[in-house]
């Protein structure tokens, strides 16, 4: 493992703060103690390491909130499929077929993707049993992760039975999880609550969940109104849209992430704003589900806080925000016109907008003196004029392939493309390994 910089220094770098204001500051950033010490001028003081943006982009790290690292290893086996059948005949399959060390390398494989991409922050639901190996596999990675078990306790005979859990046991295995994890690796691994969807799970367990949600200020992590089909069927079962039965449950707050939010009528949005709920966009896997476009300028508009996740790989294939932020902005504009959705605001929404979600706006999310050191280093492409928009550079023109530098606590994770506490070839070797057995296992 390589040393932690007590000290580094960013030298000459335009630097994207993110602030309420967008400045824009062109200088020296410095990282003292896994936080920024000073930016704008040069820093007084010796530091372990200088680096010399040469005006690349310094910004905060990118923030998903939703992705599965346990299915990484499940890219390519649940294709041109759709959202339940998707479910039901590939990803559970795959799930419940996973072991420890499968979910390890997936989640090891999933960690270098997205550093290296520039992805310095991910909440992520994992698969129902095991997920202790995800969470070692993290604490190791560098990356920072806010982690929860998958709980259903719907006895569905279409549902595995390694996947199907009594109500207590989900609750249990929860709250066990989280004394073990939450807080750990510095502070970087958190844990949530992470019931699956409201198909997957009784009332009683999504009632339970938001009274100790309410209770330990703990972050839920849930699917809502994803497809058509989904919320037909919340409907039928519940007598309610998705977002007005989570909201009966008790689920309505801000510590509540819904993934997707495709179809949510005007009566659903206002409960959105009026709870606080936080919406995740995943843009790239709603397009190959055919799951559909959700009205990201509407919501937005309204107040609700949007922000983006690519989901699974094995449903995007790609965990790259650059990919994510640039499909987001597409989309808007052939829903409601370029310019609707501004790629500074698609910026916004993949940094402090991210931090907001995860309940982490004090420490990540913007680049200001005292917040920690989630950083990215990004490379302005060559053929551009000094006086280029940024914003829509980074959205439109820029891949995670221009990512010069990650670092998570002042602590370098990706230096020019190379992984620095990993062994990107080791990893993808184990994973390749651990995919084929787990294909096997699962009978796909």
């Amino acid at each position: 493992m390589y040393p932690l910089p007590v000290s580094l220094l960013v030298r000459n770098a335009t630097v994207l703060t993110m602030n309420d204001r967008f400045d824009t500051v062109v200088g020296d950033v410095s990282i003292r103690d896994g936080r920024i010490a000073a930016l704008g001028t040069a820093a007084d003081g010796p530091h372990d390491r200088i680096v010399d943006a040469d005006g690349d982009w310094l910004l905060p790290g990118f923030v998903q909130t939703h992705v599965h690292l346990c299915q990484t290893l499940f890219r390519g086996f649940a294709d041109d499929l759709p959202l339940l059948t998707w479910l039901r005949e590939r990803i559970w399959p795959m799930e419940a077929a996973h072991s420890p060390s499968s979910l390890a390398a997936s989640a090891r494989l999933a960690a270098a993707e997205l550093l290296r991409t520039g992805t310095t922050a991910v909440l992520t639901m994992e698969t129902v049993h095991d997920t202790d190996a995800v969470c070692e596999a993290i604490a190791h990675s560098g990356l920072r992760a806010t982690i929860g078990k998958c709980m259903m306790d719907i006895a569905d005979p279409r549902i595995p039975g390694r996947l199907r859990e009594a109500t207590n046991e989900s609750i249990d295995e929860s709250l066990a999880l989280h004394a073990r994890w939450h807080g750990a690796a510095g502070g970087r691994v958190r844990v949530a609550f992470a019931p699956r969807f409201a198909l997957s799970c009784s009332r009683g367990l999504l009632e339970a969940v938001a009274a100790i949600s309410s209770r330990d200020h703990i972050i839920v992590h849930t699917h809502a109104s994803e497809s058509r089909e989904e919320s037909a069927l919340v409907r039928e079962r519940t007598g309610l849209d998705n977002i007005p039965y989570l909201v009966a449950t008790g689920l309505g707050s801000p510590r509540l992430c819904a993934a997707h939010c495709v179809w949510v009528d005007d009566a659903a949005q206002r409960l959105l704003l009026d709870h606080g709920i936080h919406v995740v966009h995943c843009p790239g896997s709603n397009l190959k589900l055919g799951s559909g476009i959700a009205p990201v300028v509407e919501l937005r508009a309204r107040g609700v806080s949007v922000s983006l996740g690519a989901d699974g790989a094995a449903c995007n294939n790609r965990l790259d925000m650059f990919d994510e932020m640039r499909t987001c902005a597409g989309l808007q504009a052939v829903r409601r016109g370029p310019g609707t959705l501004a790629a500074r605001d698609v910026v916004a929404m993949a940094t402090r907008d991210g931090a907001r979600a995860l309940g982490l706006s004090d420490d990540i999310g913007t680049i200001q003196a005292g917040k920690r050191a989630d950083l990215i280093l990004v490379r302005r492409p060559a053929y551009l004029p000094a006086t280029v928009e940024p914003y829509s550079t980074l959205v439109y023109a820029s891949r995670g392939t221009d990512v010069r530098l990650t670092m998570v606590d002042g602590e370098v994770l990706v230096d020019e493309g190379r992984l620095t506490r990993m062994d990107s070839d080791a990893i993808a070797a184990h994973a390749a390994e651990e995919a084929s057995a787990l294909v096997r296992r699962a009978g796909i």
